[in-house]
């Protein structure tokens, strides 16, 4: 089934078509959702959230629109709901808790990472830094975008923002140590 076949079929409630549109999002949706939660169960639930709301609202997609980008905003939403359902659950890690590189030295250098390793370093941030992260570097939100979203200060966004980076680079720097193999003199 070809894209607007799927949207047809999805908004006439065609099993076929539904399987068919879960087969082809399932992997890029799931991938979002882990991005903005702490594990797999978690991911699973938004996901599951999310996929209703797009089979609910398949009727509003508006032809000559990216369909992809439709649901990915939507699944997007989905899981930003899910953060601000959480957040008065979840730990806030306090800068000075956090290892940040101290000196230009311990930097990060050029090292090679594979698409797992930088998504598995990401999935360790913080929540907090880790939804601001995804939001501005990877889905390309402004902080103004991203405050509304959260329910944040501005100036909020931007030092989670800045603390994701920190943080990121540190971890990434001690992943780059261990991945240098070690030279015999």
């Amino acid at each position: 089934m070809n894209e607007v076949q799927i949207i047809e079929g999805c908004i006439k409630k065609e099993r076929k078509a539904q399987d068919a549109f879960f087969a082809s999002y399932n992997g890029l949706l799931f991938g979002v959702c882990l991005r903005y939660t702490k594990n797999r169960f978690e991911a699973e639930d938004v996901l599951q959230e999310g996929l209703i709301k797009i089979y609910k609202n398949m009727h509003m997609f508006r032809e000559g629109r990216s369909f992809e980008g439709w649901i990915r905003r939507i699944m997007i939403n989905t899981a930003i709901t899910y953060y601000r359902k959480m957040k008065k659950h979840a730990y806030h890690a306090d800068i000075s808790d956090v290892g940040v590189a101290s000196s230009e030295s311990e930097l990060f250098t050029e090292c090679e990472f594979t698409k797992d390793e930088l998504l598995n370093t990401i999935s360790e941030l913080p929540i907090g830094y880790r939804t601001v992260f995804n939001l501005y570097v990877i889905e390309g939100y402004k902080h103004k975008e991203i405050a509304k979203q959260l329910e944040v200060d501005i100036n909020t966004s931007k030092s989670q923002l800045s603390r994701a980076k920190k943080l990121l680079q540190t971890k990434l720097n001690e992943l780059s140590k261990i991945k240098i193999p070690l030279e015999i003199e």
